[in-house]
């Protein structure tokens, strides 16, 4: 896979009091992220090439990807594509990478959002309100072992603009 051609369409960084292992194993690990991710379960094969999966809540494949790379516990690249019939096609594929820094006595975790294409700010406006909460619940569990309770509504400029794009959006 060349890389290089994905564009970051959002970074953001956080400080977690924790270790480089326990953000590691709560970014890689079913158990923690049904913890922090609203009852999603994350699947990493521990390889290059190995496959990541996102478990909704009933079980059903949400997000499938490939591992890009795989360096416990510093890096870890993977493709992120949510599993909705036209998706794909319409934006091309999402690039997720974790970056994980010892920084004094706290981690610094950066997670980048990547894409293949150019995309709408409509359809960034989902991402970059759904990961800063994802990753703030996951600081929450590592430091007090309560994820944050966030009211977030549905990404409605996301929804929409998906769906002007022929993208079968579920529920809409």
């Amino acid at each position: 896979m060349d890389i290089g051609k994905f564009k970051p369409s959002l970074v953001y960084t956080i400080y977690i009091a924790s270790t480089p292992e326990k953000v590691w194993d709560a970014l890689t690990s079913a158990e923690y992220s049904r913890e922090y991710f609203s009852g999603f379960g994350v699947e990493v094969e521990d390889r290059v090439g190995g496959a990541f999966v996102l478990r909704a809540p009933d079980g059903s494949v949400h997000i499938s990807g490939e591992v890009v790379a795989y360096d416990p516990p510093r890096k870890l690249v993977i493709t992120f594509n949510v599993n909705w019939p036209g998706l794909i096609e319409a934006l091309g594929e999402t690039l997720v990478t974790y970056e994980i820094e010892q920084s004094g006595e706290s981690v610094r975790l950066t997670m980048t959002e990547a894409n293949e294409r150019e995309i709408d700010e409509d359809i960034l406006s989902g991402g970059r309100a759904g990961w800063p909460a994802i990753l703030s619940s996951l600081k929450s569990v590592l430091e007090t072992g309560k994820p944050l309770s966030i009211k977030m509504e549905p990404p409605k400029r996301m929804l929409e603009a998906l769906k002007r794009l022929g993208v079968k959006v579920p529920g809409m």
